[in-house]
Formats: structure tokens, sequence, C-alpha cells
């Protein structure tokens, strides 16, 4: 179990969706990195659906009831246990007394810390995810709080054993890491200034010519607008050639939206299920990661590519997610 001493701007229980209901309305939700968070999963020795923290700019302060073993990846958002420097994308043993804070956010906007076993909150509607705006979900429907306390579920064999080769080396240290980390090109590179990758979207001709060369290749900035339902962005009005009224229509994580305004607008987990705005464009399933790193004042260009090369790419790093959990697998199995 831990307790929640100090609960950061952001911090909410996420998992990877609450699928099938957004016939009824009810949205996706979800983690905004899923990248970050399945990995963090993998090294706890979880399987990658089970909850985990997502920490927005800002993180918790955390003290540890018990013993645990923990990942923290995504955004560095300057982790220490007991004023110790702790590294990200790595398998961490903390012992009972710990306390975890986070301090200025270097690069990013969110981290994910995943402890073995997850987080033992309700499944509603097949997920645990927290939906702010419903407040369902998650741990009681909303952000933690100073004085949470958070249980853990059951350590899986797996976790167990990684458990035990990291006790056998903590000693007198309150944590110890994990020598070897995830191989660097499975991080995604945070940056003030982002480069996404971008189908045309369904509306995409439409637009004038004149707009879309410049969603093409002038920069756009996040405002502070901004939030895990969409990001709203500044930079050269995009219009359309003639005044058309759209039905609405399913959104995804990813769809690019322009409002009358000529702004555009990314949705992004806690999206609508529908939306009737011109779509631009669409980031693929590879760069999503990428686009929820992204933070109010940061830049954004956009560069066309093509379906076929999107679901290349996506095949790419599955195989390397792939690659990693049998990595930890053989690694720790039984008799090792």
């Amino acid at each position: 179990m831990i307790t929640i001493i100090k609960p950061g701007l952001l911090t909410t229980v996420q998992d990877l969706g609450r699928f099938g209901f957004q016939k009824y309305g009810i949205i996706v939700s979800g983690v905004m990195d899923q990248l970050s968070h399945r990995i963090s999963n993998l090294l706890a020795g979880n399987e990658e659906h089970e909850p985990t923290l997502e920490l927005t700019l800002l993180g918790p302060t955390i003290e540890f009831n018990e013993n645990a073993l923990i990942s923290i990846c995504g955004s560095d958002l300057s982790p220490v246990i007991d004023g110790k420097p702790v590294r990200l994308w790595r398998s961490v043993f903390v012992k009972k007394g710990s306390i975890l804070r986070f301090g200025p956010c270097k690069i990013g906007c969110r981290a994910y810390l995943a402890v073995a076993g997850g987080f033992k909150v309700p499944t509603i509607m097949n997920s645990k995810s927290t939906y702010l705006r419903a407040e369902i979900g998650g741990f009681n429907g909303r952000a933690l709080q100073a004085g949470d306390q958070l249980e853990f579920g059951s350590p899986s064999d797996l976790s167990t054993r990684i458990i035990e080769r990291l006790r056998k080396r903590s000693e007198n240290q309150q944590f110890v890491e994990m020598e070897w980390s995830v191989a660097t090109d499975l991080i995604p590179i945070h940056k003030n200034k982002f480069t996404i990758r971008v189908m045309k979207g369904r509306q995409f001709h439409l637009f004038t010519k004149e707009s879309q060369d410049k969603f093409f290749h002038e920069p756009f900035e996040v405002t502070a607008q901004s939030d895990r339902m969409g990001y709203r962005l500044k930079g050269p009005k995009l219009t359309l050639k003639n005044t058309a009224e759209i039905i609405s229509e399913a959104v995804n994580f990813g769809t690019i939206q322009v409002p009358s305004d000529g702004n555009p607008i990314v949705l992004l987990a806690d999206r609508q299920t529908t939306g009737g705005y011109p779509k631009i464009g669409q980031i693929p399933t590879v760069d999503l990661p990428l686009i929820a790193q992204a933070k109010p004042g940061d830049s954004i260009k956009f560069t066309e590519i093509s379906h076929n090369e999107a679901q290349h790419l996506l095949l790419k790093r599955e195989r390397k997610i792939l690659q990693l959990k049998q990595g930890i697998f053989l690694k720790f199995r039984q008799g090792d």
C-alpha cells in the first residue's frame, strides 16, 4: 500500500481505456501515453493492462507502507527516493517507509508509476481508468488527494522473482535499481519541439490549398487551454474552401479537428465520442505517445505519412515491445 502525502498537479489511476461503451456516450479515457504505461507495467512484472498512476508535470509525494517493486517511465519529473535520484525505464525495489518525491519537469509532460500487482481499485465497465468529468473509475472517480491510500494487487510470479533478485542486492539501501534498462531505441525522445507524423483526414480535401500547405509546413503551439480531452493549438489559421455542414461522426485518439476559428484541436484520451468539425488529419498510433508528452508552450510541426507507412512503423514498435517482454521473462525465468 502507498499513502499520498502530496498529490501533485494531476495524479490519476489509469489503464489502457474503457472500450465498448462509446455508443452509450461513455468515453474511452485511459492513459495518454500508452507506450510508457505498457513498458512501466512490464518492468514491474505486470500485464500491460494493469492500472498505473499517471503523473502530470508536477508529480506527487508518496510514502511506501510496504516493500514494493516499481517502475517509472515517460517524462523525467526528477524522481528521488529518500533524497537519492532514481532512474527511469527500469525495475526498482523500494523498501517499506521510503518516500518517493518528484521535482522539476526536465522533459516531456507525463510519467507513469507502476507497482507489482497493480493498484487495487474497482473495475467499472471493464476498466479501472479514471473518467474525471463523470467521476467514475480509478480512485473514487477523481484525482488523488493528500491522505489517499492505494492498495496493491497480488504480484505475479514474475514480479516475485524480480523482487527476490533485487532484494538480495538491497542490503542497507532503501531502494535498489535493476542494473539494465530498456533499449534506447524504444524510448521516445521528448523535446520542446515535436515533429508529429499525420495522415490526411477525411475532410482534408475541403481545406484551401494554402491551409493544406500551412498545416504541413508551419509550426503550431500548444496553448494553456489544453487538457486530457484535447490540445488546442495556436498557429496559422486553417480555412475551408467553402462553408460546409458536416454530419457528426466518430473521432479517435489523435484526430485533428478544425473549428470555425481556424485553430486545430488534437483530440486525446478523454475525447468526446463524436465530432462535427472538419478533420484535417489523424495522428497514427505510433506517434500518440509523442503528442501525449507535449505541454503548453511546446511547438509542434506536422509531417505527412501514409497509412501503410504508419502501419509498418507500429508493427516494428510492437515487435520491439514483444522482444522486451520476452527478454524480461527469460532473465527471470524459474530456476535461473
